[in-house]
Order: structure tokens, then sequence, then C-alpha cells
């Protein structure tokens, strides 16, 4: 691994400068407050200030077709989460609108991605359904052919931002006697849809996500992204992107993995705590554990794709108890982004796009070569 620093030119430097005076002016404490009393993690004037801003734009496309260079895309995603923008959101809808540029038809491209680029228009994901746990192809959302459309049926988890999006990418079966595999074809499904009904879902962390319903939605053929029956193919993308196991850029300036922006939030607040201790330090065992805490933050930092993305959630799991009975009672209290709170957020951190055990078992299958695991009783 290269650990160079990067050294940004005058361009690059008036870019950063460019970028927090930005978002400086637009994410404000009342927003921040507002964040984390809604728990949505999205603020729709700082979206659509940054649509108007060209931001969104630049983030979405390569750097051949007018978006980012290597170096300001990095400058812009590390800027963006030291402001505590919330802006967890905007990389859902980014991926599912290459899904749509990818494979939608060039009519719903026009409805759709000019809506996206100026930030109008936000796109979530129906993915997980209330029985079907990390595993996708198990959809028994049904979609049935019904003249020039379909009529789709069934329920979708954790179906975050669906009360701020416009429409949602939604796995439907549409072959129930298919391997599951073959059965699954994509619609992205409006959500002002008849038949649409969305329930909100409070995790542990104070977040907000949903539960939405679908009975006898009537979605046109249009909708439809991919091939009947060959949604599988086109979901894989979309799934290598949330799980950060796609071919890395070989720059060296692209995240390292998913969930990074949550391990930067631990890193201020390892920076306070170490701050507040004082004399304390002179205590070997204070030392000892802060200084453990800290090693393994730097690891996890450091760690890449989808091992990043274990390291990450388990460090916020194992040292934000630490953080808090080394910071006091004060650090047991709910207040702003503090290591109680990051202590909620470990546990669903670990459980978005996959349990930490599925990945465990994707890092064992699929880097290790050791096969399938075996929940046979007893072994």
């Amino acid at each position: 691994m290269d650990f160079s620093e990067v050294t940004l030119s005058d361009e690059d430097r008036a870019f950063r400068d460019e970028v927090r005076e930005f978002l400086a002016s637009v994410v404000t404490d009342d927003v921040l407050r507002r964040d984390r009393e809604t728990g949505d993690n999205f603020d729709e004037q700082v979206h659509l200030a940054l649509g108007a801003a060209g931001y969104l734009e630049r983030d979405w496309r390569a750097e051949a077709d007018g978006g980012f260079t290597a170096v300001q895309r990095r400058i812009f995603e590390l800027e963006v989460s030291r402001a505590h923008t919330p802006w967890f959101h905007w990389p859902t809808t980014a991926m599912v609108a290459n899904a749509v540029d990818h494979f939608g038809s060039e009519e719903l491209k026009a409805e759709v991605l000019p809506h996206v680029l100026a930030g109008r228009c936000r796109l979530c994901l129906g993915y997980t359904e209330p029985e079907g746990g990390s595993d996708i192809a198990t959809c028994k959302t049904r979609a049935v052919r019904d003249g020039d459309g379909w009529i789709v049926n069934g329920s979708k988890m954790f179906t975050s931002n669906a009360h701020h999006a416009q429409y949602v990418y939604l796995v439907t079966n549409t072959d129930p006697n298919a391997p599951k595999h073959k059965s699954l074809t994509m619609f992205l499904l409006p959500l002002d849809s008849p038949g649409v009904e969305i329930q909100a879902l409070r995790t542990v962390d104070g977040d907000r996500t949903n539960i939405t319903y679908y009975s006898d939605v009537r979605v046109p053929d249009r909708y439809r992204i991919g091939p009947v029956n060959g949604g599988w193919g086109v979901l894989r993308e979309a799934l290598n992107a949330e799980h950060g196991t796609g071919e890395r850029a070989t720059d060296g300036l692209q995240k390292l993995a998913v969930m990074t922006e949550h391990a930067l939030l631990l890193a201020e607040e390892v920076d306070r705590i170490a701050g507040t201790v004082g004399e304390r330090l002179d205590d070997g065992s204070v030392a000892y554990r802060l200084g453990r805490s800290i090693a393994r933050l730097e690891a996890a930092l450091s760690t890449p794709e989808m091992f990043g993305r274990v390291a990450i959630a388990q460090t916020m799991r194992d040292i934000t108890p630490e953080l808090m009975d080394i910071g006091g009672t004060r650090s047991a209290v709910p207040e702003g982004l503090n290591a109680e709170y990051l202590f909620r957020l470990s546990l669903p951190t670990g459980i978005y796009g996959g349990t930490l055990d599925v990945f465990r078992n994707m890092i064992a299958q699929h880097a290790l070569g050791l096969g399938r695991p075996n929940y046979t009783p007893g072994r």
C-alpha cells in the first residue's frame, strides 16, 4: 500500500478552498441540528444547492465527461465528510443512476437523469425483504405482466430515504418457478404510484429508514431496468459498488472502503477524548487503552475494500465502549456526535449492505478460497 502524501497544485488548493467555503455556507448549525433530530441523513436544501452548484453532476460523471479529476474527487469526498454534510443518500442515488444510464431505455434516461444531477430527484434501494435478510435473491416481491405494464405486490425493509426519493430501484420476482438468480427483474418504480405505502422505521442510532409496501402497484414496462428475469446481472454491478468489491482505481486516490465516513467521525471523537484526558495519561491503563484504540482505528482506516468494510464496523463496535469509559460519564450521555452516539451507530454500520458475517463469508470464499460455509448442525 502506498501512503505517499499527495502534493496539491495551486488549482487543487483553490478547489479545496472553494468547496470548504461552499459547504460552510450551506451546512449550517441549524442543518446539523435538524439532521440529528430527524435522523434522515438528508437535507433537501443542501442537496439542491449541491446540484445547482454543479457538484452532483461533476461527482457522478467521469473525468473525461466533465467530472472531477481524481484529486478533486478525493478532496470533495473528504470535505463533505469533514463538514458532517447530510450526504449518505447521494452515493445511493448515484449508484442507481449509473444502473439507469447503463441498462435503462433512452426514454427513461431522459426522464430521470437530468433531474437527478440537478438534485431535484433522489433514488433509493428496494432490496431487503422482511424475511429475506441479506440474501436478495430470495426475493418474494412479485411483478406480474399485465398488458403493457406490470402489477407489483410485496414489501421491502430498510428502504432508506424513500420518504425523500422519487423512485425506488426495486428487485422483483417475475418467475417463481425459475432458479432464484434467474427469476429477478429490476424496476425503477415511481414512489408516487397508487398502492405504495412508506412507513417509518427507527434504528438504534436514531436514524430513520423505512418499510415500503406495494399493493397492486401498476408500473409501465418503460420503468423496467434490463431484461426480464435478467435482473441479477443488472443488480450485481450495484452490489459490487455497495460491497466495495469492484476493481480499484490504479491512482490510489479513491476511498479505501465503504463506510469510511463513519470511521472519520470516530477519528474526530478519538481526538476529542485524547484532548480531554490531560494528566490522566500518566495512568498507564488510560494511556494503554487510548493508544490501543488509536492503533485499531488507524489500522481500520488503512484497510481497503470489503476487508476495510469489516475492519471499520468491528473497530467502531470495539473501541467506542473504551472511549465512553475513558471519557467518563459525560461520554455516555447523548450529545451530538459523541462516543455514545457512535457506539449506537456502530451496530447498524455492521448491517448496512450486508452483515459482518456475510462479509466475512465473502472474504473467506472469494478472497481466501476457503469454499462455501458449512452450517450443518454439529459441525
